[in-house]
């Protein structure tokens, strides 16, 4: 007969074993999680573009009115800055006299939608017909079609993205926001 004698030494040493493989354990577990979580790739739309000139690039979104688009237009000559606005195609519809004003004053008239939608709740079909539209009707007052779509309300997924990407044009987003103040 083998007498077993347990001490509090051996019964440490077996908590001390039992502690390490619980850990081993979880530690494999954390590891698997954060390989699935690096392998979901999230697109991203373009929020700033790395250069050594001291540059800035100011964008305005015109979703709603024009009251103020001519005073901005004459502020922006008056200081030779240029600027890209991100229209929407019922914007376009309502103010085809400033989409051209903005043109002609060396402005960069870029996408914004046809109808300011929620992007991510749209179907890509539904997507892609918010931005050919609106592209449509930009052409047709600028002679320009635009590269740069900026999403309504900032709000984006990797469809949106990729639907974008798929119409060879640029997913924008702001990288310094200020005060949303109605000025168009």
């Amino acid at each position: 007969m083998v007498a077993l004698t347990v001490t509090k030494k051996r019964i440490l040493a077996v908590l001390c074993f039992i502690l390490a493989a619980v850990l081993a354990v979880c530690a494999c577990i954390q590891g698997a999680r954060a390989i699935q979580a690096a392998s979901t790739k999230r697109s991203l739309p373009i929020y700033n573009v790395q250069t050594d000139e001291k540059k800035i690039a100011i964008s305005f979104d015109a979703a709603w009115g024009n009251e103020q688009t001519q005073t901005l237009i004459d502020i922006l000559k008056q200081y030779n800055v240029h600027a890209t606005f991100f229209v929407v195609g019922a914007w376009v519809d309502k103010y085809p006299d400033s989409v051209k004003a903005l043109a002609e004053a060396g402005h960069e008239v870029c996408n914004h939608s046809n109808t300011h939608p929620h992007m991510p709740k749209l179907t890509q079909q539904e997507m892609t017909a918010q931005i050919t539209e609106c592209n449509k009707k930009i052409m047709a007052i600028t002679g320009k079609s635009p590269l740069l779509f900026r999403p309504p309300y900032g709000d984006y997924n990797n469809a949106v993205i990729d639907t974008v990407n798929s119409l060879k044009m640029y997913p924008i987003q702001w990288d310094v926001e200020t005060q949303n103040t109605k000025i168009m």
